[in-house]
């Protein structure tokens, strides 16, 4: 497998090691250990500092198949952004029905209770990017005010783009019906598809990317595979970075994806040895067997998939989510 690169300023770091409980105690301990040669969760969290939590919430139709992230990983970050004198709350623009719906059929209505933790529903605002291929871009207002931003992704297989890691994440604050949009305008080409998800990426530019890999989601993904023990925890403030560290680590083909062929076409890289690697480094970690999918659907999911896409949207919005007037 050729050396994988990310970008790099000074010199990135990707803090990695083994972790194989959702307990909350031991999670937490772990997710300290995991920050600390980040600097730990007060270099990147100042008192007063409202933080977006941005999970993986894909769907609440499958919430026993490993394919959001889980809500003991948004409990204890949240409990160390608020040791830290922020004020943590969640985000996200699920593929169907609202944050709040998604997350609490998978189980987070304890910790948004306990929390305090406020929900909130991406709403787009026009971004104008230093690309201007994508001069149309809409983006979460709520992401891009944020004080703070901790991306929080699953390690996942897909379907379309082979993984789902940190980048691809970020294209959940892309906001509602735009995300279709997105794949029936850029969907026939995978370079210029995976080319707008470094663009969210950088535009959102998350402060801190944490990922769940204690768990993963593999075959058929981003819903459709099946749960697979990992037993990682990946950190960095370079979502890039902890990206390609995973890719090494699930020992996937780097051209196979298309937002790793992006961010190298746009320069944003450099060799994989250039990173540092303070706790485990990817060759200590690799899983020989990370199964992908056996079946490719297209970016582009064409006009009739997304006009039922939208009426089922509307469908989970407007009847069985109906809308509070106030």
């Amino acid at each position: 497998m050729p050396i994988l690169a990310v970008r790099v300023t000074t010199m990135s770091k990707v803090s990695l090691l083994s972790a194989y409980s959702y307990d909350r105690p031991s999670l937490k301990a772990s997710l300290e250990q995991l920050l600390e040669p980040l600097g730990g969760i007060k270099s990147f969290v100042q008192p007063g500092q409202r933080v977006l939590l941005k999970p993986n919430l894909l769907t609440g139709s499958r919430p026993t198949k490993e394919c959001v992230t889980r809500p003991e990983i948004v409990d204890c970050v949240a409990q160390l952004v608020k040791e830290a004198g922020g004020t943590p709350f969640l985000g996200d623009s699920p593929a169907f029905g609202s944050a709040r719906g998604v997350a609490l059929a998978n189980g987070y209505g304890s910790i948004i209770e306990e929390l305090g933790l406020e929900v909130v529903e991406f709403r787009g605002q026009r971004y104008t990017p230093d690309n201007d291929n994508f001069n149309h871009l809409r983006l979460s207002k709520e992401a891009m005010d944020a004080d703070v931003v901790i991306n929080l992704p699953k390690v996942k297989s897909h379907v379309q783009l082979t993984l789902t890691l940190g980048v691809k994440n970020l294209f959940g604050c892309v906001p509602g019906k735009m995300k279709a949009w997105w794949h029936m305008e850029a969907g026939k080409d995978a370079n210029r598809f995976g080319e707008m998800l470094v663009e969210t990426a950088k535009a959102i530019a998350p402060n801190l990317t944490i990922i769940d890999g204690i768990m993963g989601h593999e075959g058929n993904g981003p819903s459709n595979g099946e749960p697979r023990e990992l037993g990682i925890l990946g950190a960095s403030a370079d979502v890039f970075a902890l990206d390609c560290a995973l890719i090494e680590i699930l020992k996937v083909s780097p051209l196979s994806i298309p937002t790793y062929v992006a961010q190298k076409r746009l320069g944003l890289t450099s060799d994989l040895a250039d990173i540092q690697f303070p706790l485990s480094h990817p060759s200590e970690l690799q899983i020989n067997d990370w199964r992908l999918s056996d079946q490719t659907i297209p970016i582009d999911f064409g006009l009739p998939r997304v006009i039922r896409s939208t009426f089922k949207h509307l469908y989970i919005r407007l009847v069985r989510e109906p809308l509070k007037i106030s």
